[in-house]
């Protein structure tokens, strides 16, 4: 543990448990004042801390390091990243509850994230600038307003005007982008409906859904209001698509038209109008269509392997992916059978596993699952095909192979090697998104209970899988 500055300090270090006893203790160190002084380092010390192994565990471990001497206000750091337009991975992409900045990153991603560069190729790109703010207070809540409160300054300050770099444009030197976004889904709704809460953005050229992987560019994305009403403002000048997507609809938009981003200029794109991917009714779906597997049975953890950190978390429901080891608990709730999913019996939040992974079975075995999808059907249409939607939320090395009603019959469809965002080990609950757009000849299925087969075929890690997104079975444009 090396320190860069101490006043008035001491340093109480506890492992996992953080009301035991300490394992280490610094004693009073340190009057070099660098805090109130607006240094960033006093004199150098470094402690070297004798771990007992019987103190740590498999899956996560917690140090906690407790400033004990309480002399003092209380003091907190806060970052704040204003300029999101450098961000690869647009408003889904993830990095966990740590103190980082990291300018670029493939994790909950994979390769696809990855930024390559040509010898021959001139690339440029300004990260930042990055905000760091300091501040003290007589108790917790009081320090959070506070740091709330110049956030919310800060906001109204950017684009800032003190950066001088002829790479980062001023505020009057920035365009916006505005309209209103729809949703028109005949099978749902006979008039068209408000993208609500959807998702908006500029991003380099490319095709549908292309923002996700893209990384070299500036991404700039809003949300929109409950009327689908958006703006988009202070963004660099350039030529760039506008993306959207919104919760409880599958697939991407993709504006027809590149637009063009100069100085000064506003742009209202007016009424847009995003058709989702869509064949005939919907005669079963599985989850909601927002991109996670956040409402999918997720387990308890281990006993052994609780982090307390997220248990005892006020947001402990939404964070429950967030426990070591999950992964393991498959094979718990499915010693032998997989997934049986009933239409119309089953419960996705209670009966659908969050992640379709491996089984353990044994130390260093695995074996391949397969889920089953069983539905009633009381006709089957003679004049049109059906349509299975799978979207995913995340795939890592996975391989998902579909049968109808032949468990070991050639699958009509397979998805091939896909993903490497490695969500499932990251605790995450999802990584890049997925559609596949599955035909169902109707010479498969037949009058009465039907079954599909989903196979997770590659057996090479526990982490080896995919978490569903949803899942829906539609009939020809004519089917009742």
């Amino acid at each position: 543990m090396a320190l860069a500055a101490a006043t008035n300090a001491d340093l109480f270090v506890r492992v996992n448990e953080a009301n035991s006893n300490p394992i280490f203790t610094s004693g009073l160190i340190g009057r070099d004042n660098a805090i109130a002084r607006h240094g960033i380092h006093g004199l150098y010390r470094l402690y070297s801390i004798d771990v007992q192994r019987k103190l740590l565990r498999v899956g996560d471990n917690t140090f906690f390091l407790t400033q004990n001497r309480n002399t003092s206000l209380f003091t907190g750091v806060m970052f704040s990243e204003l300029a999101k337009e450098m961000r690869n991975g647009a408003p889904v992409m993830k990095m966990g509850r740590v103190m980082t900045q990291m300018f670029t990153s493939t994790h909950y991603a994979g390769k696809e994230l990855n930024t390559t560069y040509a010898s021959d190729v001139p690339w440029k790109k300004m990260f930042g600038p990055v905000f760091v703010y300091l501040n003290s207070a007589p108790s917790h809540d009081l320090m959070w307003t506070d740091a709330k409160r110049q956030l919310a300054a800060e906001v109204k300050s950017w684009p800032y005007d003190f950066v001088k770099s002829v790479d980062y444009p001023l505020r009057q030197q920035r365009g916006t982008v505005k309209g209103q976004l729809f949703v028109m889904d005949s099978f749902k709704s006979k008039s068209k409906l408000n993208g609500e809460f959807a998702f908006v953005g500029l991003a380099l050229p490319g095709e549908v859904g292309s923002w996700q992987t893209e990384n070299k560019g500036y991404q700039f994305w809003t949300k929109a209001d409950k009327m689908g009403m958006f703006t988009i403002a202070n963004v660099r000048p350039g030529t760039y698509n506008l993306f959207a997507w919104a919760a409880g609809h599958i697939g991407d938009y993709k504006y027809e038209r590149e637009i063009i981003i100069t100085p000064g200029k506003a742009i209202n794109v007016g009424s847009l109008e995003y058709e989702p991917p869509r064949s005939g009714p919907t005669l079963w779906e599985i989850g909601v269509p927002d991109r996670t597997a956040l409402e999918f049975n997720i387990p308890d953890p281990d006993p052994a392997l609780v982090t307390k950190l997220y248990a005892n978390h006020p947001n402990a429901p939404e964070d429950r992916f967030r426990q070591y080891g999950l992964w393991d608990r498959y094979k718990v709730l499915y010693p032998r059978e997989d997934v049986t999913f009933t239409v119309g019996v089953s419960d996705y939040k209670k009966d659908w596993f969050f992640a379709h992974l491996n089984r353990r079975a044994g130390e260093k075995k695995l074996q391949a699952t397969t889920w089953k999808i069983v539905f009633n059907l009381k006709q089957v249409s003679q004049t049109g095909n059906y349509t299975l939607r799978m979207a995913l939320a995340a795939a890592n090395t996975a391989d998902i192979l579909v049968r109808v009603n032949e468990p070991s019959s050639k699958p009509m469809f397979r998805t091939g090697l896909v993903g490497r965002d490695n969500a499932i080990a990251r605790h995450g609950i999802h990584g890049l998104y997925r559609l596949f757009n599955i035909d169902v000849q109707r010479k498969l299925l037949k009058v009465g209970d039907n079954t599909i087969f989903l196979t997770q075929n590659r057996v090479t890690s526990i982490f080896t899988g995919v978490m569903y997104d949803y899942l829906r079975l539609e009939g020809p444009s004519g089917a009742i």
